[in-house]
């Protein structure tokens, strides 16, 4: 709030006027500290402290200090007060708690800083030593067990609640000095480290409310913890909602924001120094890895375990090797259907409809990405002046994907939906079952426990199989589109490779990254990895079976969305049927699909002659829709090249074009009155 003489002035009137208020503010100041100066007149003032300079200081009664002595008339700290609270979380004794306040002092009363320079015989050093610290407890420097009070083990500097600086000095003569962040924190100000603050991820509590197993875990003190992370279980967030549960804090970190050249030790030291602080756990998502990089690196953070509840998550089963200790190998429950619903319901402040859930309902997110999304369809939704709908649901969900599968496949953002699709009502049925698995399976596979323990992964697998152009790609986006997904189609180029062993990588790479996301998969033309085994004449047949045995596997496995498409059935192997969970055969389209497939291609924007026969062009010509909308776009080249609309001689000899392309002869039992324009030497 501005003074009230700085109202109503002009900008360059109200500096000036807050410059005159600062130098009241200075003369006040000069004037309290003249009172208490010895030597007013001294030239060499600030190159040394005398020694009336320091009773002087001595003399001084702070307002802060008066109200200390008047709490409970001592020096010493209240048990119940925030240092009280720092001793015993952290282990120190009274002799420590005198250390940690000494090398406090400076931070808390600038006084302390020209008497530590008396003290020190070094008017620049205004710090409290080590040899001066253990002096003013009492303690004699040369003893080891004081030394060892500071030394690099101890919970004051091992734990950082002290910095020794001047590592070159000799030991005594070190400087003391409290981070800022703990002085913050007993001063009552909830401040965390920049570096920690960087790789901090919120925790948003699952509804899972099964967690006793990690309250009992606690209370029989064990402090090491680890949880697999999946996207069915969003271990994360269960612990965090246990946490909630005990009422403990936590501290959460993401392993893969830290900076590759920084120091892991370091870095865990100072998360766990503010777990402590909070009298809360250390949560570290994504600790395998870490240790897939370097063991020494994961055992530098399950070590912090020693002092501090620390709980690791990470989407590999626990390596022995990441710590000397056993830890507490969490099985989190998965988050079934009424639990995904709620979290949206919570995320969307319980504007969750029938609609909106259905929109979402194909996602597997867990509650800090539903967290995010549905704040990214709120933006969306502010920004076009309305309320987020179920379509900017599905964009802030889709925005929850990695980009690491984009390297291996590339990206359909589905643009087509049921209108666009011309199918037979038996084909239309079997992709309504599809949706309706992928949208329901959360439900009937945890919910309703269909199938139970069984090995087969939680994945849904379709095949579309039928000749070219019938309609087998379309059906995939529109899938997709249905379920909100993105669809991911293959590149057989970063599959197939011509060493052994190769391929099998490639796909697990592929099969990995997606089961991390939500999308669909597309392995368009699939007989080309997904063939029949055969009779092993050569080395050659064993490894190609070997990398066909090896897909039976991974789909067995399979946790994610796949479609297969093959224009020959017959060429897939028959074990691969079995692991299907939705077959659909496109057949050809008949006169009355090919019709509708015309209109649909032709559209409403194309400008078109009166003389067009469609009901010719439907029955005579049996062709799929994909040939139907090569024919179109041909004709509309050619009409706009030509600068006009579309006629029926453009779709004739688009036609007869196509028909040479797929080894057709013009007939004229065919094309009938229209015969002459393709019968010429060009056609």
């Amino acid at each position: 709030m501005n003074p009230p003489e700085l109202a109503a002035i002009s900008p360059a009137g109200e500096l000036l006027a807050r410059l005159s208020l600062l130098e009241r503010r200075v003369r006040v100041i000069l004037a309290a500290r003249r009172a208490h100066d010895p030597n007013p007149d001294d030239p060499h003032r600030g190159l040394y402290v005398t020694d009336e300079r320091v009773d002087a200081l001595l003399r001084t009664d702070t307002a802060r200090s008066t109200k200390v002595a008047h709490d409970d008339g001592a020096g010493a700290p209240r048990p119940g007060g925030a240092l009280g609270k720092v001793g015993e979380r952290f282990g120190l004794d009274e002799i420590d708690l005198e250390l940690l306040l000494l090398a406090m002092a400076p931070d808390l009363d600038s006084r302390f800083e020209p008497i530590y320079g008396y003290l020190n015989d070094d008017v620049t050093r205004r710090r409290a030593s080590v040899g001066l610290a253990l002096e003013l407890c009492g303690c004699d420097p040369a003893d080891p067990l004081a030394r060892r009070r500071l030394g690099p083990a101890s919970p004051l500097v091992g734990r950082r609640l002290i910095l020794l600086e001047d590592p070159d000095r000799p030991l005594l003569s070190r400087a003391l000095r409290v981070p800022d962040t703990v002085t913050a924190w007993l001063l009552g100000d909830d401040l965390i480290d920049a570096d920690v603050a960087e790789v901090t991820v919120p925790a948003v509590p699952s509804p899972v409310t099964d967690t006793e197993e990690v309250g009992r875990a606690l209370r029989a003190g064990i402090r090491l913890l680890y949880a697999r992370e999946t996207l069915e279980s969003a271990a994360w967030s269960y612990l965090a909602g246990a946490f909630a549960r005990l009422g403990m804090p936590v501290v959460g970190i993401d392993l893969r924001l830290a900076a590759p050249s920084g120091d892991p030790a370091e870095l865990g030291r100072l998360a766990a120094r503010a777990a402590d602080l909070r009298c809360g756990a250390l949560m570290v998502a994504h600790l395998d890895e870490v240790g897939a990089r370097s063991t020494l690196e994961a055992r530098a953070w399950t070590a912090l375990a020693e002092h501090t509840v620390v709980v690791a998550t990470g989407t590999a089963n626990w390596d022995a090797t990441w710590s000397s200790r056993p830890p507490l190998l969490l099985a989190t429950p998965d988050l079934k259907a009424g639990d995904r619903r709620s979290v949206w319901d919570d995320a969307l402040e319980g504007e969750l409809d029938e609609g909106a859930w259905r929109a979402v309902a194909a996602f597997r997110l867990n509650p800090e990405q539903v967290s995010l999304a549905a704040r990214s369809a709120r933006q969306a939704g502010t920004a076009a002046g309305r309320p987020p709908g179920a379509g900017d649901l599905q964009r802030g969900a889709r925005a929850q994907n990695a980009a690491s599968l984009e390297r291996l496949a590339r990206r359909v953002e589905p643009r087509v939906s049921w209108a666009d699709l011309v199918a037979p009502p038996d084909v239309a049925d079997e992709l309504h079952s599809i949706v309706a698995r992928v949208r329901q399976r959360s439900r009937v596979l945890g919910d309703w426990d269909v199938g139970g323990a069984a090995a087969k992964g939680r994945g849904v697998t379709a095949l579309f199989s039928g000749d070219s152009g019938t309609g087998k790609t379309l059906s995939a986006e529109v899938v997709a589109g249905e379920l909100g997904l993105d669809l991911y189609v293959i590149d057989l180029s970063t599959v197939v490779d011509k060493y052994i062993g190769e391929t099998e990588k490639n796909l697990d790479r592929i099969f990995t990254e997606a089961e991390r996301i939500n999308g669909v998969l597309l392995f368009d033309e699939a007989d080309a990895i997904f063939g029949k085994r055969s009779e092993v004449s050569d080395a050659r047949d064993r490894y190609a079976n070997v990398e066909v045995a090896y897909l039976l596997q991974r789909m067995e496995s399979f946790i994610g969305v796949a479609i297969l498409t093959t224009n020959l059935r017959a060429n897939v192997d028959e074990a691969f049927l079995r692991r299907i969970d939705v077959l659909v055969d496109f057949p050809l389209p008949d006169e009355a699909a090919r019709r509708a497939l015309w209109d649909r291609q032709c559209g409403e924007r194309l400008p078109l002659e009166s003389d067009i026969d469609f009901a010719f062009l439907a029955k005579n010509f049996r062709l799929s829709g994909g040939n139907i909308r090569n024919i179109v776009l041909t004709a509309a080249y050619l009409a706009a090249d030509a600068d006009r609309s579309v006629n029926m001689e453009d779709l004739v000899k688009a036609t007869a074009g196509e028909y040479r392309k797929l080894g057709r002869l013009c007939l004229d039992s065919e094309f009938g009155a229209y015969h002459h324009l393709v019968a010429g030497p060009s056609w």
